[in-house]
């Protein structure tokens, strides 16, 4: 059970240095309705994340990826072509980051986020009127539909999945993993709603901060996680 936690760290921490996650956070503490909005937003990407992960969970034993112990020829397919893509979304992350550091430092309304953040949805212009409804779809959409973070839950459901531990063990190691998952959007929005106005100032140097070396971070993370599926996949296949 220890080796497969250490195997899932980088893949977690793929999802817990998510800069388009934060990016739209930023968005929705700068809105009018911060408090319940950000619940509502911790809420949609708390369901993307474990609905994800429990889809696949259940899913992959019905493919037979650990039958007989020895997984199925898709099952080291999947991981070159997942190692592959997450190479390249290291290159795309390091590179497009740079060029909106700046813009993004210097936010102060959800419409200065989104114009210093192109990939983000255009009807992000509107989420000062957003209501908790939208917000909780979006905190789920920006989830389930990134295909990096869908990719790293995918990856841990599969590494849990053809794991040697039992049934019970893979779905306490499943919960800790949505956990951590949930901490970068959990922790400022719960300081939004126990520190109200007077969180401003602590999330604008944390925002700043996020600003200037997320996309260093997160590009390092995928490169490793992508190297690391690649190998996977490539030993399993020779």
């Amino acid at each position: 059970m220890g080796e497969l936690i250490l195997a899932l760290v980088p893949v977690a921490l793929g999802v817990v240095l998510s800069p388009l996650a934060i990016m739209a956070l930023v968005a929705v503490l700068l809105s009018r309705n911060a408090r319940m909005n950000g619940i509502t937003y911790l809420v949609g990407w708390f369901l993307g994340l474990g609905g994800l992960m429990a889809l696949c969970l259940w899913l992959f034993p019905l493919l037979a990826v650990h039958e007989l112990g020895e997984p199925p020829l898709w099952v080291p397919i999947v991981r070159v072509l997942l190692g592959l893509f997450l190479i390249g979304s290291a290159v795309w992350v390091y590179r497009k980051g740079r060029a909106h550091i700046a813009q993004m430092a210097a936010a102060s309304s959800p419409r200065e986020v989104v114009a210093a953040s192109p990939q983000l949805p255009g009807w992000l212009h509107s989420v000062e009127s957003f209501r908790p409804g939208r917000t909780l779809l979006l905190g789920l959409g920006l989830f389930v539909l990134n295909p990096v973070d869908a990719s790293c839950a995918i990856l841990a459901a599969l590494d849990i999945s053809l794991s040697d531990v039992d049934r019970s063990s893979g779905l306490w190691v499943a919960v800790v993993f949505v956990v951590i998952g949930t901490l970068p959007i959990a922790l400022p929005v719960l300081y939004v709603v126990v520190r109200g106005a007077d969180a401003q100032p602590l999330l604008d140097r944390v925002r700043t901060w996020i600003a200037g070396n997320t996309h260093v971070l997160n590009a390092a993370l995928l490169l490793v996680i992508g190297a690391l599926q690649l190998e996977k996949g490539i030993a399993a296949l020779l």
